[in-house]
């Protein structure tokens, strides 16, 4: 067990260990980026070596995965739209991030997420689609235009990206496809019909895709969170967001990554397809 002193380890060292005091720092490091209290099962730096990009990488559940596999070694492209937010991340992480502005509503930028990678970074062994909007509420309340968006952003742009990704993947017979889904892909949510559609096109998508390239070693599996604290909470109803958040009956980011990098970092024989997580209090 690490004592803390001031928020610090207190040693080097995991006693009883044969880790040296840099494995055991990472380890440390680790634990601390992936949430989790501090527990020591998160995963040393298994993903050393690793180019992962992350979709929607600025704040949320992208922002968290990003700095979850940075702990865990790997290099991250950064795609998001938000040059203002990379930079600042860029200048926070240093070497260990590329940042990349992409449009992923905006096709040629869409289509461009590939060839940067490989311009910037040699490779590509991780693709964590995670950008997202929410569409919430009654359907016959629902604007159109946010409804196109919606469904591109969720669906087409992911659908976009895996497909250009896979050539590259495929060659290299190796490769790791994580899509953020939701809870809502596994439940009819009333009150988020547009949203949950997209979300149930996703779990499809993922489960028809991962049978068509496993026998190239590409592993493709759906995080399907329940609600957690981001942006996309801003279009709930408000007596709805309330009731949540005094219930703690949200999940912070931080632990969908810690799921996400726990995905990535089993043997490679392994593959978790669907992963549902939702707050222990939340009633669904």
């Amino acid at each position: 067990m690490i004592g803390r002193s001031n928020g610090r380890a207190e040693r080097d060292q995991i006693p009883g260990s044969s880790l040296s005091d840099k494995a055991a720092s990472d380890r440390y490091t680790a634990a601390r980026v992936c949430g989790d209290g501090w527990k020591l099962e998160t995963m040393a730096r298994d993903l050393e070596g690793k180019i992962a990009a992350v979709t929607g990488a600025a704040s949320g559940i992208g922002l968290a995965s990003t700095e979850a596999m940075l702990a865990a070694g790997a290099r991250v492209v950064m795609v998001d739209r938000d040059e203002a937010a990379l930079t600042a991340l860029c200048n926070k992480h240093g070497d260990a991030v590329i940042p990349m502005v992409i449009d992923l509503l905006d096709p040629q930028d869409c289509a461009s997420l590939l060839p940067r990678v490989l311009e910037n970074a040699g490779q590509l062994d991780i693709l964590h689609a995670n950008a997202g909007t929410y569409v919430g509420g009654d359907l016959v309340d629902a604007d159109t235009g946010a409804i196109d968006r919606m469904l591109n952003l969720n669906i087409n742009a992911v659908m976009k990206n895996v497909r250009d990704v896979l050539p590259h993947m495929i060659e290299r017979r190796t490769g790791d496809i994580i899509i953020t889904s939701s809870l809502a892909a596994h439940f009819p949510t009333p009150w988020e019909p547009v949203y949950a559609s997209s979300k149930w096109a996703i779990n499809c998508f993922v489960q028809t895709v991962r049978r068509q390239v496993f026998k190239y070693g590409i592993r493709v599996g759906s995080i399907s969170p329940g609600p957690v604290i981001s942006a996309l909470l801003a279009d709930w109803p408000p007596e709805k967001l309330k009731e949540a958040k005094e219930s703690g009956s949200l999940l912070e980011p931080s632990e969908v990554a810690s799921v996400v990098t726990f995905m990535l970092t089993r043997p490679r024989g392994m593959t978790i397809r669907d992963v549902v997580m939702l707050p222990t209090n939340f009633d669904l």
